[in-house]
């Protein structure tokens, strides 16, 4: 949970209702009455529908990324990978072709897509001992593989392409 002011609590229910029931293609005034509220509470709190949207992925990113410093990268991918996300995956990639697109609400969906994740990633390479200077191409790269792979998964369905790809990506990082 991340809080308890009523935005807090909405957020935490559309997170939870999304990670099960999909979201994405349902109207403001169904979203609410699933989350046992109104849509004016949900404009209130997040401005419109997109708005309610981007704020869910925006938070289940922020979750993913504080999970990331305490796992390594094999046992982050299988987390990240699994089925319970693959709702979220899906509004995540809906909302980054939104927002690539300009539609109305999802601007803000883009602001710190890439950056943010880019600090624990070196982070986890330093760890990995990936020198200094070469961190942030490696931090690029490493999410550019994750996110495509991502996109293959919730595409295709195919776990194990996807697992067996990300394998040989992470091989590249072992100590000999």
């Amino acid at each position: 949970m991340i809080g308890t002011s009523p935005r807090a609590k909405l957020l935490d229910a559309a997170i939870d209702h999304i990670a099960h029931h999909g979201g994405a293609d349902r109207s403001l005034r169904a979203l609410a009455a699933d989350l046992g509220t109104s849509h004016r509470m949900l404009i209130y709190h997040f401005g419109s529908k997109e708005g309610l949207l981007t704020a869910v992925a925006r938070e289940v990113e922020a979750r993913q990324r504080a999970a990331l410093a305490g796992l390594d990268p094999a046992e982050f991918w299988r987390r990240l990978t699994d089925e319970s996300l693959r709702a979220n995956e899906k509004l995540f990639f809906q909302l980054y072709g939104q927002a690539l697109g300009g539609t109305p609400g999802t601007a803000e969906f883009l602001d710190g897509v890439i950056d943010d994740w880019l600090g624990p990633v070196e982070a986890l390479l330093a760890d990995l001992g990936v020198p200094e200077a070469d961190r942030p191409a490696h931090a690029r790269l490493g999410l550019a593989v994750a996110r495509g792979l991502l996109l293959d998964l919730v595409t295709t369905g195919d776990r194990e392409a996807v697992d067996a790809a990300m394998d040989k990506f992470l091989a590249l990082y072992e100590k000999p």
